[in-house]
């Protein structure tokens, strides 16, 4: 017995042995990783942000060129970054990029100017409302002000409100509405809202909004009323009806809600239905649409309800082929028909294609929407065929799958009725490669900062024996041109650094499916030995040892630098210590 309870006393002081000698060695291995935690933040980083003398001279010459960085760009996102605001290219416009204008000078005696003090109370004192969230400095705002003025006085005989209110300065209200850019205007219907989406004219906001307010559907009981709507409009929709109340008119109204941009009539009169192409003898009821280009009469012949009359017009009230313009950008994006198929040509060799654009066209109505871009128009085509990649004289054929997606096909082979029917099939059997834009590759790249562009990302970016920092950026965002003196400095300093690329790449000329970025600048770290995952957001302070000490955390391969003997031009004086 006594031996047992001696067994028992060993075993006890054994465990008891290894237990203390498992904590001391945990306890150790804290302390170094606590020792190396307190040595990174220890580390004197002073010399990372002493001035530099090109750096300063750069940041200064930017600074007097760019607006402030810490405000925002015009017409874009209010958030820190630069908007890169392109997911779909409507957006797109010159003006982006314009110096700032002067405050406008427009008569706008009857637009109500708001204030947090009295915006509820417009609101809630008038059943239709309309608000555009503005900034001072926007051109676009400046574009829009003497035609939402006169837009103003004619609707207010309507008993509708027209207001603006500073953004800006109302920032609390901006943020309420989710303000994300300038201008942003909602329509308010007994104190609810939704976002305004019609053509930013006075005769396009007043004919938005009496379509809101109104009772959608007008009825024709003359030929010369039907005769003067003929001559005056683009796209009409007439119903031919047995009677102009009942469901069939109320489908009718209903289906005109969903639609901005076409008039909707109804008559039971034979001699207007005659005017509209409709055969007096006909069943009814009986609708066409009527518009001024190619294909001008649309028969329906579905179930006479608000869903499919709906679809009907959306699909029908697009010409075969739509020149790309300000004025028709709205149409085409609005468009239930997200995917489209773009031909890009000069004005010159419009003639020849643009026919055998349209003879494609009509094989695929309802599935496509085909879309003519002049390379030669300066307001409208070149800044598309920049956004999507396209040079040189054309024609060249580009699918886009839509704003959801934003995928891109090219074909540059030779225009015919055969080749495009072949091309889109493909497309919508999704047979295509995704065409991506690049830079050429450049023919040296000895800077600091590598240039990285579509055809060499691969190469420099997931390169697995590197840790690469890559800045995408666009040459007009003045915070990216803010933070090149830090980003070159820092670069700089990290030069004798075999495994760490500083890289920038222009997000705006230049994709790879690995990066996708809502704004400019966008800084992403891509560790060596794991460029198959993820990239890492690099969200730090903007500064040469804020994002030091994010490399020094993250980076795959260790390293660090000693703080310089000298700061002499005759060399930076920094070593790398693996």
């Amino acid at each position: 017995m006594p031996s047992h309870k001696r067994l028992v006393v060993l075993l006890s002081l054994t465990t008891l042995l290894l237990f203390s000698s498992f904590t001391l060695t945990s306890t150790k291995k804290s302390a170094q990783n606590d020792n190396t935690a307190n040595e990174n933040d220890d580390e004197d980083l002073s010399f990372l942000e002493e001035p530099d003398e090109a750096a300063t001279t750069a940041h200064h010459h930017a600074d007097s060129n760019l607006p402030d960085p810490d405000g925002d760009d015009e017409d874009l996102e209010l958030d820190e970054d630069d908007d890169n605001d392109y997911g779909d290219f409507s957006s797109y416009s010159p003006s982006h990029f314009e110096a700032e204008q002067p405050p406008w000078d427009v008569d706008d005696k009857d637009v109500v100017v708001l204030k947090e003090r009295n915006f509820t109370t417009i609101i809630e004192n008038n059943q239709y409302v309309m608000v555009e969230f503005y900034a001072p400095w926007c051109g676009h705002c400046q574009a829009l002000a003497p035609e939402y003025a006169a837009a103003a006085t004619e609707l207010k005989n309507y008993g509708v409100v027209l207001a603006k209110i500073d953004a800006t300065a109302e920032q609390e209200v901006a943020h309420e509405y989710d303000v994300q850019g300038f201008p942003s205007i909602f329509f308010f219907v007994d104190g609810e809202h939704k976002p305004y989406t019609g053509h930013r004219t006075k005769d396009g906001i007043v004919t938005w909004v009496k379509k809101k307010i109104g009772p959608g559907v007008y009825n024709i009981s003359t030929a010369d009323d039907a005769e003067r709507i003929l001559t005056s409009e683009n796209k009409v929709v007439l119903a031919f009806l047995t009677t102009l109340v009942g469901s069939e008119s109320e489908e009718l109204a209903a289906a005109s809600k969903l639609e901005d941009n076409v008039n909707f009539y109804q008559t039971v009169v034979p001699d207007v239905a005659k005017l509209f192409h409709i055969d007096p003898e006909a069943k009814r009821p009986a609708l066409v649409l009527v518009k001024r280009e190619d294909e001008k009469l649309s028969y329906f012949d579905g179930k006479f309800v608000k869903a499919e009359i709906a679809d009907f017009v959306a699909i029908n009230k697009l010409a075969l082929v739509t020149t790309f313009s300000k004025e028709t950008a709205p149409l085409i994006f609005e468009s239930k028909i997200k995917k489209q198929l773009l031909l890009f040509v000069t004005k010159k060799n419009s003639d020849k294609f643009f026919p055998i654009f349209g003879e494609a066209a009509k094989l695929f109505k309802g599935k496509l929407v085909f879309v003519h871009v002049d390379m030669d128009d300066v307001d409208a085509g070149k800044p598309v065929a920049s956004f999507f990649g396209i040079t040189g004289k054309g024609p060249k054929v580009l699918a886009y799958i839509g704003n959801n997606d934003g995928r891109k096909f090219l074909y540059d082979g030779e225009v015919t009725v055969d080749n495009i029917k072949a091309f889109s099939e493909d497309f919508l059997h999704e047979k295509l490669k995704p065409f991506l834009k690049s830079d050429p590759v450049p023919e040296t790249n000895d800077g600091d900062v590598k240039i990285v562009v579509g055809d060499n990302f691969d190469d420099i970016v997931l390169d697995e024996s590197k840790d690469v920092l890559l800045e995408l950026y666009a040459p007009w965002c003045g915070h990216c041109q803010a933070l090149e003196p830090t980003y070159n400095k820092l670069a700089k300093h990290l030069r004798g650094i075999d495994s760490i690329v500083i890289a920038k790449m222009d997000g705006s000329t230049n994709e790879h499916p690995r990066i996708k970025t809502d704004g400019f600048p966008t800084i992403l770290f891509f560790p060596a030995g794991k460029k198959s995952s993820d990239p890492i957001t690099v969200d730090v302070d903007r500064t040469v040892a804020a994002f030091y000490k994010f490399l020094r955390k993250h980076a795959s391969i260790p390293f660090k630098l000693k703080k310089p003997t000298s700061t002499s031009k005759a060399g930076s004086g920094v070593k790398d210590e693996l």
